[in-house]
Order: structure tokens, then sequence, then C-alpha cells
């Protein structure tokens, strides 16, 4: 378990070091994926937690630590598996969540996913000048805490600021709780004949996120906020008439017509992500084929170029085909589609593999030209299950008995969230294997560690999944309460496969959105041509998709983050001064997401939906009021404080 130049790297302490990580950002990511339909790269967080205290237990290294943060980081991306299963329960086949069924969904999903992409590091890494934005700023985290005594101090700040960060945020988010400040300000209003709304969550969580994807991924969303409620919810409520309910009216029409057109932005900008990267990918498995008949003839590989064998790759993927079988002969048994249930299984696995290795390849490359946190997986998971149910929809046509049609549903959503583990840790992989190059890592120890991230990961989640949703439920499911979880991916992932196995999805909007997207495609290639800020076609599709309340403040974040970016480069070392600032930003993320985990258990514990409440609905106006002054001050107390550590 030691590193051949006798430094350590892949230890006990270090993997078991990981797997506690684990417990809080997949917790967190978890949460923050269900209540915004947005998830966090967790390596440079877990990258300043593992060297402050590995630190304490001394004889650390560089190696060591990125060994942690290759753990942490897979777990916590393998929570973006939120995106499909709460849909099971959306459309009423679970109740919860099955412990080891869900275990197994997201295990093997995620080791295939370490598995398709093994090959595909010295295609998009080693072979490519993908930017890596993510994996470049972990390694350099990485570099700095082992460089001097300069770099302890750095990084013993940047620890604090994760903290104050959390701890404000937490405290907010408390005080929301307690209903003494406004957790949300929303108001409809008419439009000329038709309506819309207006609406913020006060979450400092959407604040860091915005800070984390930067200004064109938070301009792309705005601009999608605005063609969704200042054009396409006006236009559809002016068709059928507001009446007297016009909040009603305008969530009615965006939850059952708008989403869909960003969903067909969504599923068109993912196809031209595909298009664009078909080349890249070919060259670079010429190339690792190439290094593989190199090595076949003798040729001894440096440590850093040494992957898992590809024997060992191919073996596991093959011997992972019997659980993936058997789980949907578990699944399906009992059901309305038992019967001659076996040729439907084949085809599954055949699919699993084929689109499996695609969206590896996909995801990769996305993660590597934008980052982990700003791939949007989600418009992959819409092509999954929008395949899927397809392929069903050939064997057992649409429509019909309602049992079997329901039954459909739920296998094809079962499905992809096998394919969409796969997508979760393809996205994530590779960031990571860029951060080991740069650091000099040893590429098989890091795949290995992956794999442990994933089973770490695969243990943790199901408990929170049923924690939140004995707490809180899902927006749109029988018994969910006022402070539901949006869900949004997986509302949107299930309405798709009912639609397109029950015969009456809605094409010409998801056409409608086709040609939308494409005209944002365009767009984005003409800015991209004339060298200004990019309009990713992908962030569009979600600013049309997401509800406003859970998206406005994004933009805000990435405004406040190209500000504070442009001081931070007057400063005597920029890169710790943007580092303090992403790492402020990550602490309102992590603080909130915990908040909200360990207030949905109280709220289990207590059968209410409002067990910290001390003051009553008629506090709401001065809650509103105290609320905005309280958020304004905190975020601006906050990067004072991130500047002020520089």
């Amino acid at each position: 378990m030691q590193k051949d130049q006798g430094m350590r790297e892949l230890t006990v302490r270090g993997v078991i070091l990981g797997g506690v990580i684990t417990l809080l950002f997949t917790a967190a990511n978890v949460y923050l994926g269900l209540k915004v339909g947005l998830t966090f790269a967790t390596s440079i967080p877990a990258a300043v937690i593992s060297m402050a205290l590995l630190r304490l237990l001394g004889n650390s290294n560089i190696l060591e630590n990125n060994i942690v943060q290759t753990i942490a980081s897979a777990a916590g991306t393998l929570s973006a598996i939120i995106f499909v299963l709460p849909g099971l329960i959306m459309v009423g086949w679970w109740q919860g969540f099955p412990y080891w069924t869900t275990v197994a969904v997201c295990a093997i999903g995620g080791t295939l996913g370490v598995m398709f992409s093994v090959p595909l590091r010295r295609a998009l890494v080693t072979g490519s000048d993908l930017p890596y934005p993510e994996g470049v700023a972990a390694a350099e985290v990485l570099k700095v805490g082992f460089g001097s005594a300069e770099g302890k101090e750095e990084n013993a700040k940047g620890l604090r600021m994760i903290i104050v960060g959390s701890v404000i945020s937490a405290g907010y988010a408390l005080l929301g709780a307690m209903r003494l400040v406004a957790g949300e300000v929303a108001v409809a209003f008419r439009v000329g004949a038709g309506a819309s709304a207006a609406s913020t969550s006060l979450s400092m969580a959407l604040i860091g996120v915005g800070h984390l994807v930067g200004l064109s991924v938070g301009v792309a969303m705005l601009v999608g906020m605005l063609i969704s409620w200042g054009g396409l919810v006006p236009l559809l409520t002016a068709m059928h008439g507001v009446g007297d309910n016009v909040a009603g009216i305008v969530n009615t029409t965006f939850r059952s017509e708008v989403r869909f057109i960003g969903a067909g932005v969504i599923g068109v900008a993912a196809l031209w992500s595909l298009i664009r990267i078909l080349g890249p990918i070919a060259r670079g498995i010429r190339a690792a084929m190439a290094a593989s008949k190199a090595r076949s003839a003798g040729t001894e590989l440096a440590l850093t170029e040494r992957d898992l064998p590809i024997g060992i790759v191919g073996g596991t993927i093959l011997a992972l085909l019997a659980p993936i079988a058997g789980l949907l002969w578990y699944f399906s048994s009992g059901t309305a589609i038992a019967a001659g249930i076996w040729p439907v299984i084949l085809g599954t696995l055949v699919y699993v593999v084929v689109i499996g290795a695609i969206i590896a390849s996909v995801c990769g490359y996305m993660a590597g030209l934008i980052g982990a946190s700003n791939s949007p997986v989600s418009g992959v998971g819409i092509l999954a299950v929008i395949g899927a149910s397809v392929l069903l929809v050939m064997i057992y046509g649409h429509g019909g008995d309602p049992a079997q049609t329901k039954a459909l549903v739920a296998y094809a959503l079962f499905t992809t969230g096998i394919v969409f583990s796969i997508a979760t840790i393809a996205n994530d992989n590779l960031q990571d294997l860029k951060t080991g190059q740069l650091v000099g890592a040893t590429p098989w120890r890091q795949q290995l560690a992956l794999v442990y991230g994933v089973i770490f990961g695969s243990l943790v989640i199901p408990p929170v999944l049923d924690l939140l949703n004995k707490a809180f439920g899902f927006a749109g499911t029988p018994g969910a309460g006022e402070h539901a979880l949006a869900a949004p991916q997986a509302a949107l992932i299930s309405a798709l496969a009912k639609g397109v196995l029950g015969g009456d999805i809605s094409w010409n909007l998801i056409g409608y959105g086709a040609l939308l997207g494409v005209g944002t495609i365009i767009l984005d290639e003409v800015l991209r041509k004339t060298g200004k800020m990019r309009l990713p076609p992908l962030c569009v599709g979600m600013g049309i998709y997401l509800p406003m309340a859970l998206t406005l403040l994004i933009p805000v974040g990435a405004v406040i983050s190209h500000y504070y970016d442009k001081w931070a480069d007057r400063q005597t070392s920029p890169d710790f001064a943007k580092r303090m600032g992403v790492l402020a930003a990550t602490g309102l993320i992590v603080g909130e997401s915990l908040f909200g985990v360990a207030f949905a258990g109280v709220v289990a514990a207590a059968g209410t939906d409002s067990p910290l409440a001390v003051v009553g609905n008629s506090f709401e106006k001065p809650g509103i009021v105290l609320g905005l002054l309280l958020f304004v001050g905190a975020i601006f107390g906050l990067y004072r404080a991130a500047r002020r550590t520089v």
C-alpha cells in the first residue's frame, strides 16, 4: 500500500479519513441537490480539511492528502443520484428508499463509472488541453499546503474561512427555521392579459453556488429565467386566461408547460456537447491504444502513467452485469411486467453498457471543460431516461393497461438510476485524475480510491434520502409538507418517463424548447468566436426549467464572485485571495446544507413541519424586512472577512 518511490499514498488512515469527510459532504450535497437541483464539487474543501487533520496526526504528505480528497470527492459527486431516484416516490412506486437496493444501484453504477473512465484518462487528461478548472485548483491547494511554512498558514486560514461561512449560513438557516427571518420572498402579478411571478429563496447556499459556477453560468441562468418568467409564463397564461387565482395559474403553467420547454433546451444542448467531443475522444482513445501496445512490447511506464490494468477494468465491467441483471429482475418481480422480463433485462444490459460508455465520455469531457460543479449531468440524465423509455415503448407500446404503464415507468427510472450513477462518477473521476497528474500521483491508486469513495457514498446516501423524504417529502407527492423539497431534476425525469410511456408527452413543447436550444447554441458559438463571455446553452435551459426561487440568487453570487476576483487580481497573491473566496462560498453551502440535514432529523422526530418556530404567521412581514437586512449584512461581512485574510 506504499508508493514505490517511498512516499505514503494509499494508506489505511487516508481511506478512513476520506470516509469520514464523505459523511459530511455527501449529506450536504444530497440536501442541496434536492432543494435547488445543483450539487457542488467537494475536492477543494476536502483537500483543505484533509491537510488540517492529517497534519495533526503527523507524517502526512501531498499524495496521501490527494487520496483523501479523491475518496471524498467521488462520494460527494455520487450524491447526484438524487436527480433520479426520488422519481420512484413521485410516481408512487416506492414509499421510501429500500436501503440495500439503493446502495446496490449507487455502488454498481458508480463502480462502472470508474471503470468506463479509466481508458479515457489518456484521451481526456494527459492527451488533451482541457482546462479542468477544479482539478487544477485542488492541485494548487495541495501544493500550497505542502510547499512551505507559509503554505501551512494559508491552509489554516482556508479552513477557518470554511468554518466561518458554515456558521453564518447555518445560523441564518436556524433563524429561518425559528421563523424569525423570512426563508423566501415571492409575489405573483398580472402582465397585460397574462401573469407572472418573482420570487427568491433567502438561501446563503445559493450565493455560494453562484460564486463557484462563475459569471458566464450565472448570466446564462439569468437569461433562462428572463425567457421563462418574462416571456413564456406571461404568454402561456394569457393564452389560458388568468382568472382570480393569479399565483395558482402561474405555478400550474410553469410546472406543466414551461419546464418541458426547458427540457427541450437541455436535451438539444446535451446532444450538441456530445457532437463536439466525438473527435477529441476518438483521437485520445487511439493514443491510449498506442500506449498500451507499447507497454505490451516491453516499454516501461512511469508510475504516474500506470492505470488499472485493462484486464481488470474489462473483467470488472463484465462481472457487474450479473448483479445488474439480478437487480432488474428483483425490481420487476411481482409486477405487471414480470412475465417474459428476461429479454427486456438483456436488452437493458446492452443499453447500460453502450450508453454508459458514451455518457462517461460526455461527462468526462464536460467536467474537463467547465468543471464538475458546472457540468450539467442532469441533461445527460434526461436523454438517458428518454432513451430507456423509448426502448420500452418499442417492446410494449405506450398507453394501455395502467398497471403495466406504471411498472414500465418505474423500470425506466430504475434503469436510468444505474446509468446516472455512471454519469456522476465519470463526471468527477477525470477531474480527480487531473489533480493526481499535477501532484505526481499514481493513477491506479487513485482509481482504486475512487471505488472506495463510491462504496462510502453508496452506504451514506440511502439513509439521508430516507430522512429527508420522511421529514419534508418531495413537491407534488401525496403528503408533502410545507417545506417539501423541489427535487427538480427528479420531477422532470419522472414526468418525461410517464409522458413517453403513457403516450401523452408534450412533444410540441419539447420541440419548441429544442428550437430555442438551437438558437441558444448559435448565440453561444457567435460569442465564442468573438472572444466575449460565453452563454452555455445547458445553463440557459436550467434557468428556464428551475423555479425562480431556486435560481435568482445564483446570478447574484456569480456577480459577487466576479467583482471579488477582480479585487483579488490586484493583490500580491491573487491565487490565494481567490481561494479564500472559494472556500468562504463553500462554507455557505456546507453550513446550510448540513443544517438542513440536521433539521430534517428534528422534523422527523417532532412530526411537524415547523418544530423550531417561535413566532406565528403574524410575524411574516417583519421577518421579511429583518431577513433581507440580516442576509445582505451577513454576506457582506463574510466577504469582508475573506479579504482580511489576504
